[in-house]
């Protein structure tokens, strides 16, 4: 992996994937290598998954309790909640001078015409799609040996057609763009080598 010191513009890096292609593991991975090969400049981390079960653990009132619900199921959590999650996220974080990850949204085209809004605002025209291309069957597969309580064998399938029926079509939406680069990479591969495939497709 990158080791030495060079300038790199900041990017915006979007993960595209159905869940268990491995889009949380190789952001963490793309973060490490993005501060070794620019350590000045900052990295904002963005993924609405770990902030939806941080929201929920909470259990404080309705909100937290009825997404605990709803998380269990793998359903589509509501438009206004993700992003109100992620809004917040950049407000509190981000300038345009960072490097800026986003996993787990957009997730419909109506929340990508709001992040739209947001790019604009930080002054971010140019977005990087890394698309993990990964078969039905390897999803099912890694999901059952993750073995997480919200897991279960109806919460994966929902997830699977969910994906297929709404966020397959937000590459269609970026590969329209302007200004847009989509980077199909192998999601069946090792956790090194698609990071070493990501690496490589940017650049670093």
């Amino acid at each position: 992996m990158p080791s030495h010191t060079t300038h790199t513009a900041p990017r915006t890096i979007i993960f595209f994937g159905p869940q268990g292609s491995g889009k949380g593991t190789q952001i963490a991975l793309l973060e490490e290598n993005l501060r070794a090969v620019d350590p000045k400049r900052q990295v904002i981390n963005i993924q609405t998954g770990r902030r939806f079960r941080g929201l929920a653990a909470r259990g404080e009132g309705y909100t937290e309790n009825a997404l605990s619900e709803t998380l269990d199921t793998g359903a589509l959590q509501p438009l206004f909640l993700s992003v109100t999650l992620w809004g917040d996220a950049m407000r509190t974080h981000l300038t345009p001078d960072h490097h800026l990850l986003i996993d787990g949204f957009p997730r419909t085209v109506a929340e990508a015409t709001v992040l739209e809004s947001a790019l604009t605002f930080y002054k971010r025209n140019e977005v990087i799609i890394i698309h993990l291309v990964t078969p039905d069957d390897v999803v099912r597969a890694r999901m059952q040996y993750r073995a997480r309580h919200d897991d279960t064998p109806e919460s994966i399938e929902a997830r699977l057609r969910w994906y297929h029926d709404d966020t397959e079509k937000l590459l269609a939406y970026y590969h329209n763009r302007e200004g847009t680069k989509i980077l199909n990479i192998d999601g069946t591969k090792t956790i090194e080598e698609i990071q070493k495939n990501i690496c490589k497709a940017l650049g670093i």
